[in-house]
Parts: C-alpha cells; structure tokens; sequence
C-alpha cells in the first residue's frame, strides 16, 4: 500500500514535520511557499519548490495564488501522481503521537457509534467529552439544537478517516476566544460518524486515494478552505469517520481576530451551503468566487475521469 503524507509550511522544519518523515512506512511531501525559507531541507522527504510548482501547473499556481495553505492542493496531485492509498493531510503544528498513521480505517468497514440528526449537519466534537466546544464550520445557527441521543452502534466503510488533536484542538475563533480550551479527547468516544454532513479539516486526516479528484482545497474562501471540501466530498458520497486523537497540536502563532474574519464567510453561509451540498454537491459552485472555482476545474483536469 502506498501512503504518502501532504502538508504545506513556511517554516524550517519543525518539531511534527522531522516526525513525520521519521515514519519509514509513509512519503512525505512538503509543499513550499514563498515565504517558506529558501535552504528548505528534508532527509528522505520530498520538497517541492515554488518553481516545481509553477513549472508542473502555472495557470493552477496563479489561480490558487501564494502565501496561503491551499497550496497544499500541489500536495494532493503529487500524491495522486504517486500512486497513493492512502493521503494523510497534516499541519506542521501537528505532532504525531505513538501510533500515528497505524492500524488506518480507511478502506475498512468499521464499527463506529453511529449517530443520527434531523439537523442538516452533524457537529462531531459536541459528540465527546469536550462537548461544550464545536468543530470549525459547524453552522452555527445550530448549536444550541445539537442532540446526541440517537446513537447506536453500525459498520459503516471509511472512504475518509478524520482523526483528532489533543491540545489546542480545531475549533473556531469564537469558540476559542470563548473557551481557550486545552484538549485531552477520550478515545472511548471514538470512531463516530453520523448520517449527515460534519466538518472536518486538512490538519489530521487520512482520504482514500479514490477520494482525491473530490477533494480540493478552494482558495478565497478563508479559513472555509477545508470545510467546504469536506462537505463537498461528502456530499459527492465519500464518508467520513471521525477517530481518536492521534496529534498534540501545538498550534502556530494565530490572530484570533483575523482568523475571526477569516471565517465570517462560513459563518454566513455554512447553514444554506449544507443544505444545498446534500442536495446536490455542485451547488457548492454558487458559493466560489470566480478564481476558486477557475482552480477547482484546473486541478481536476488532473484526474483522467473528472
């Protein structure tokens, strides 16, 4: 089985990155960035260069822009270019616990706690022991509607296997400002899935290779980027399994405020974007600018049956 490992930084390696690429079983590939230091060194991994990437894509490069983590898209089709199983998508403030990437859901039919919502969306951190807390993206029209009693247990198959973070874990602006909270989640909780659209992000998360033509990171969306892909792939039926924390996030120096902004889009829009993408996943092309859709069909042309 091919496993390939995608990030994006502009740092000097950090502490998760050298762990990652101490996993001999997995490639990593590193995507730079403008800003990332230019003597950008790893021991086995694979960085990829600026250059690289105007050279293998120059209209999808101008369309994703620079300085912004949706470069990462690179990441995907290198790893789609690869081979790859399995896609592992992770942030350089993520450090890999003992066990990381072993024992993966994906491709497996599982036992999971199986949770079921009238809501049009499911929240899946108000379903542990941090309950008070919501995952990024989460409408918010719904917290306080949020209901966890109709569980049971089901096998379900695992096209995308999204695992947590101990520490600061990923929750929205308002909700950290709110809570601060550091995170120890409890892995009796896990694996859970639920019978609508959740949030999940690109800082811990393991995707079928099959899923790849279906997940793109949309740039101009803010801090959306990775949401929006994860309802758009759901809603294109891939599903999702969410599993024990498997990282300690340390997590990069942010500006709450700006990251505030950041998602003020999702804010606005994730209720209706929901509803729509269940319905009809390329309902999602109403709520692109124009640039981030022009990326989204550029980065599929990389894929022989998009």
């Amino acid at each position: 089985m091919k496993k390939v490992i995608v990030t994006t930084t502009i740092n000097p390696p950090t502490k998760a990155i050298e762990r990652f690429e101490a996993l001999t079983d997995w490639d990593l590939v590193v995507i730079g960035d403008k800003k990332t230091p230019a003597d950008y060194r790893l021991q086995r991994g694979v960085y990829v260069s600026p250059e690289e990437q105007e050279k293998y894509d120059p209209a999808l490069s101008e369309a994703i822009g620079w300085n912004c983590i949706q470069r990462r898209s690179f990441g995907l089709l290198w790893a789609h270019d690869m081979g790859a199983d399995v896609v592992a998508v992770v942030d350089d403030d993520n450090i890999p616990l003992p066990g990381w990437g072993e024992k993966l859901l994906v491709g497996q039919e599982v036992e999971v706690n199986y949770y079921e919502t009238d809501l049009p969306a499911f929240d899946p951190v108000g379903a542990t022991n941090h309950g008070h807390l919501w995952h990024r993206g989460y409408p918010l029209p719904l917290l306080a509607k949020r209901d966890y009693s109709r569980r049971s247990r089901r096998r379900v198959r695992v096209d995308v296997q999204a695992d947590f973070w101990n520490g600061d874990p990923d929750i929205d602006a308002i909700c950290r400002m709110e809570h601060a909270p550091e995170c120890n989640f409890d892995p009796s909780y896990f694996p859970l899935s639920a019978n609508q659209l959740a949030p999940f992000n690109s800082q811990n998360t393991f995707l079928s290779g099959h899923c790849l033509r279906d997940y793109f990171l949309f740039p101009h969306v803010g801090r959306m980027d990775d949401i929006w892909a994860a309802y758009y792939v759901q809603g294109k039926g891939h599903r999702v399994v969410f599993n024990r924390a498997s990282v300690y996030q340390e997590r990069n120096p942010h500006d709450l405020i700006r990251d505030m902004r950041q998602e003020y889009l999702g804010y606005e829009n994730n209720l209706n974007l929901v509803r729509d993408v269940a319905r009809d996943p390329e309902s999602i092309k109403a709520y692109l600018p124009g640039r981030s859709l022009w990326a989204f069909e550029l980065y599929r042309r990389h894929f022989a049956d998009a």
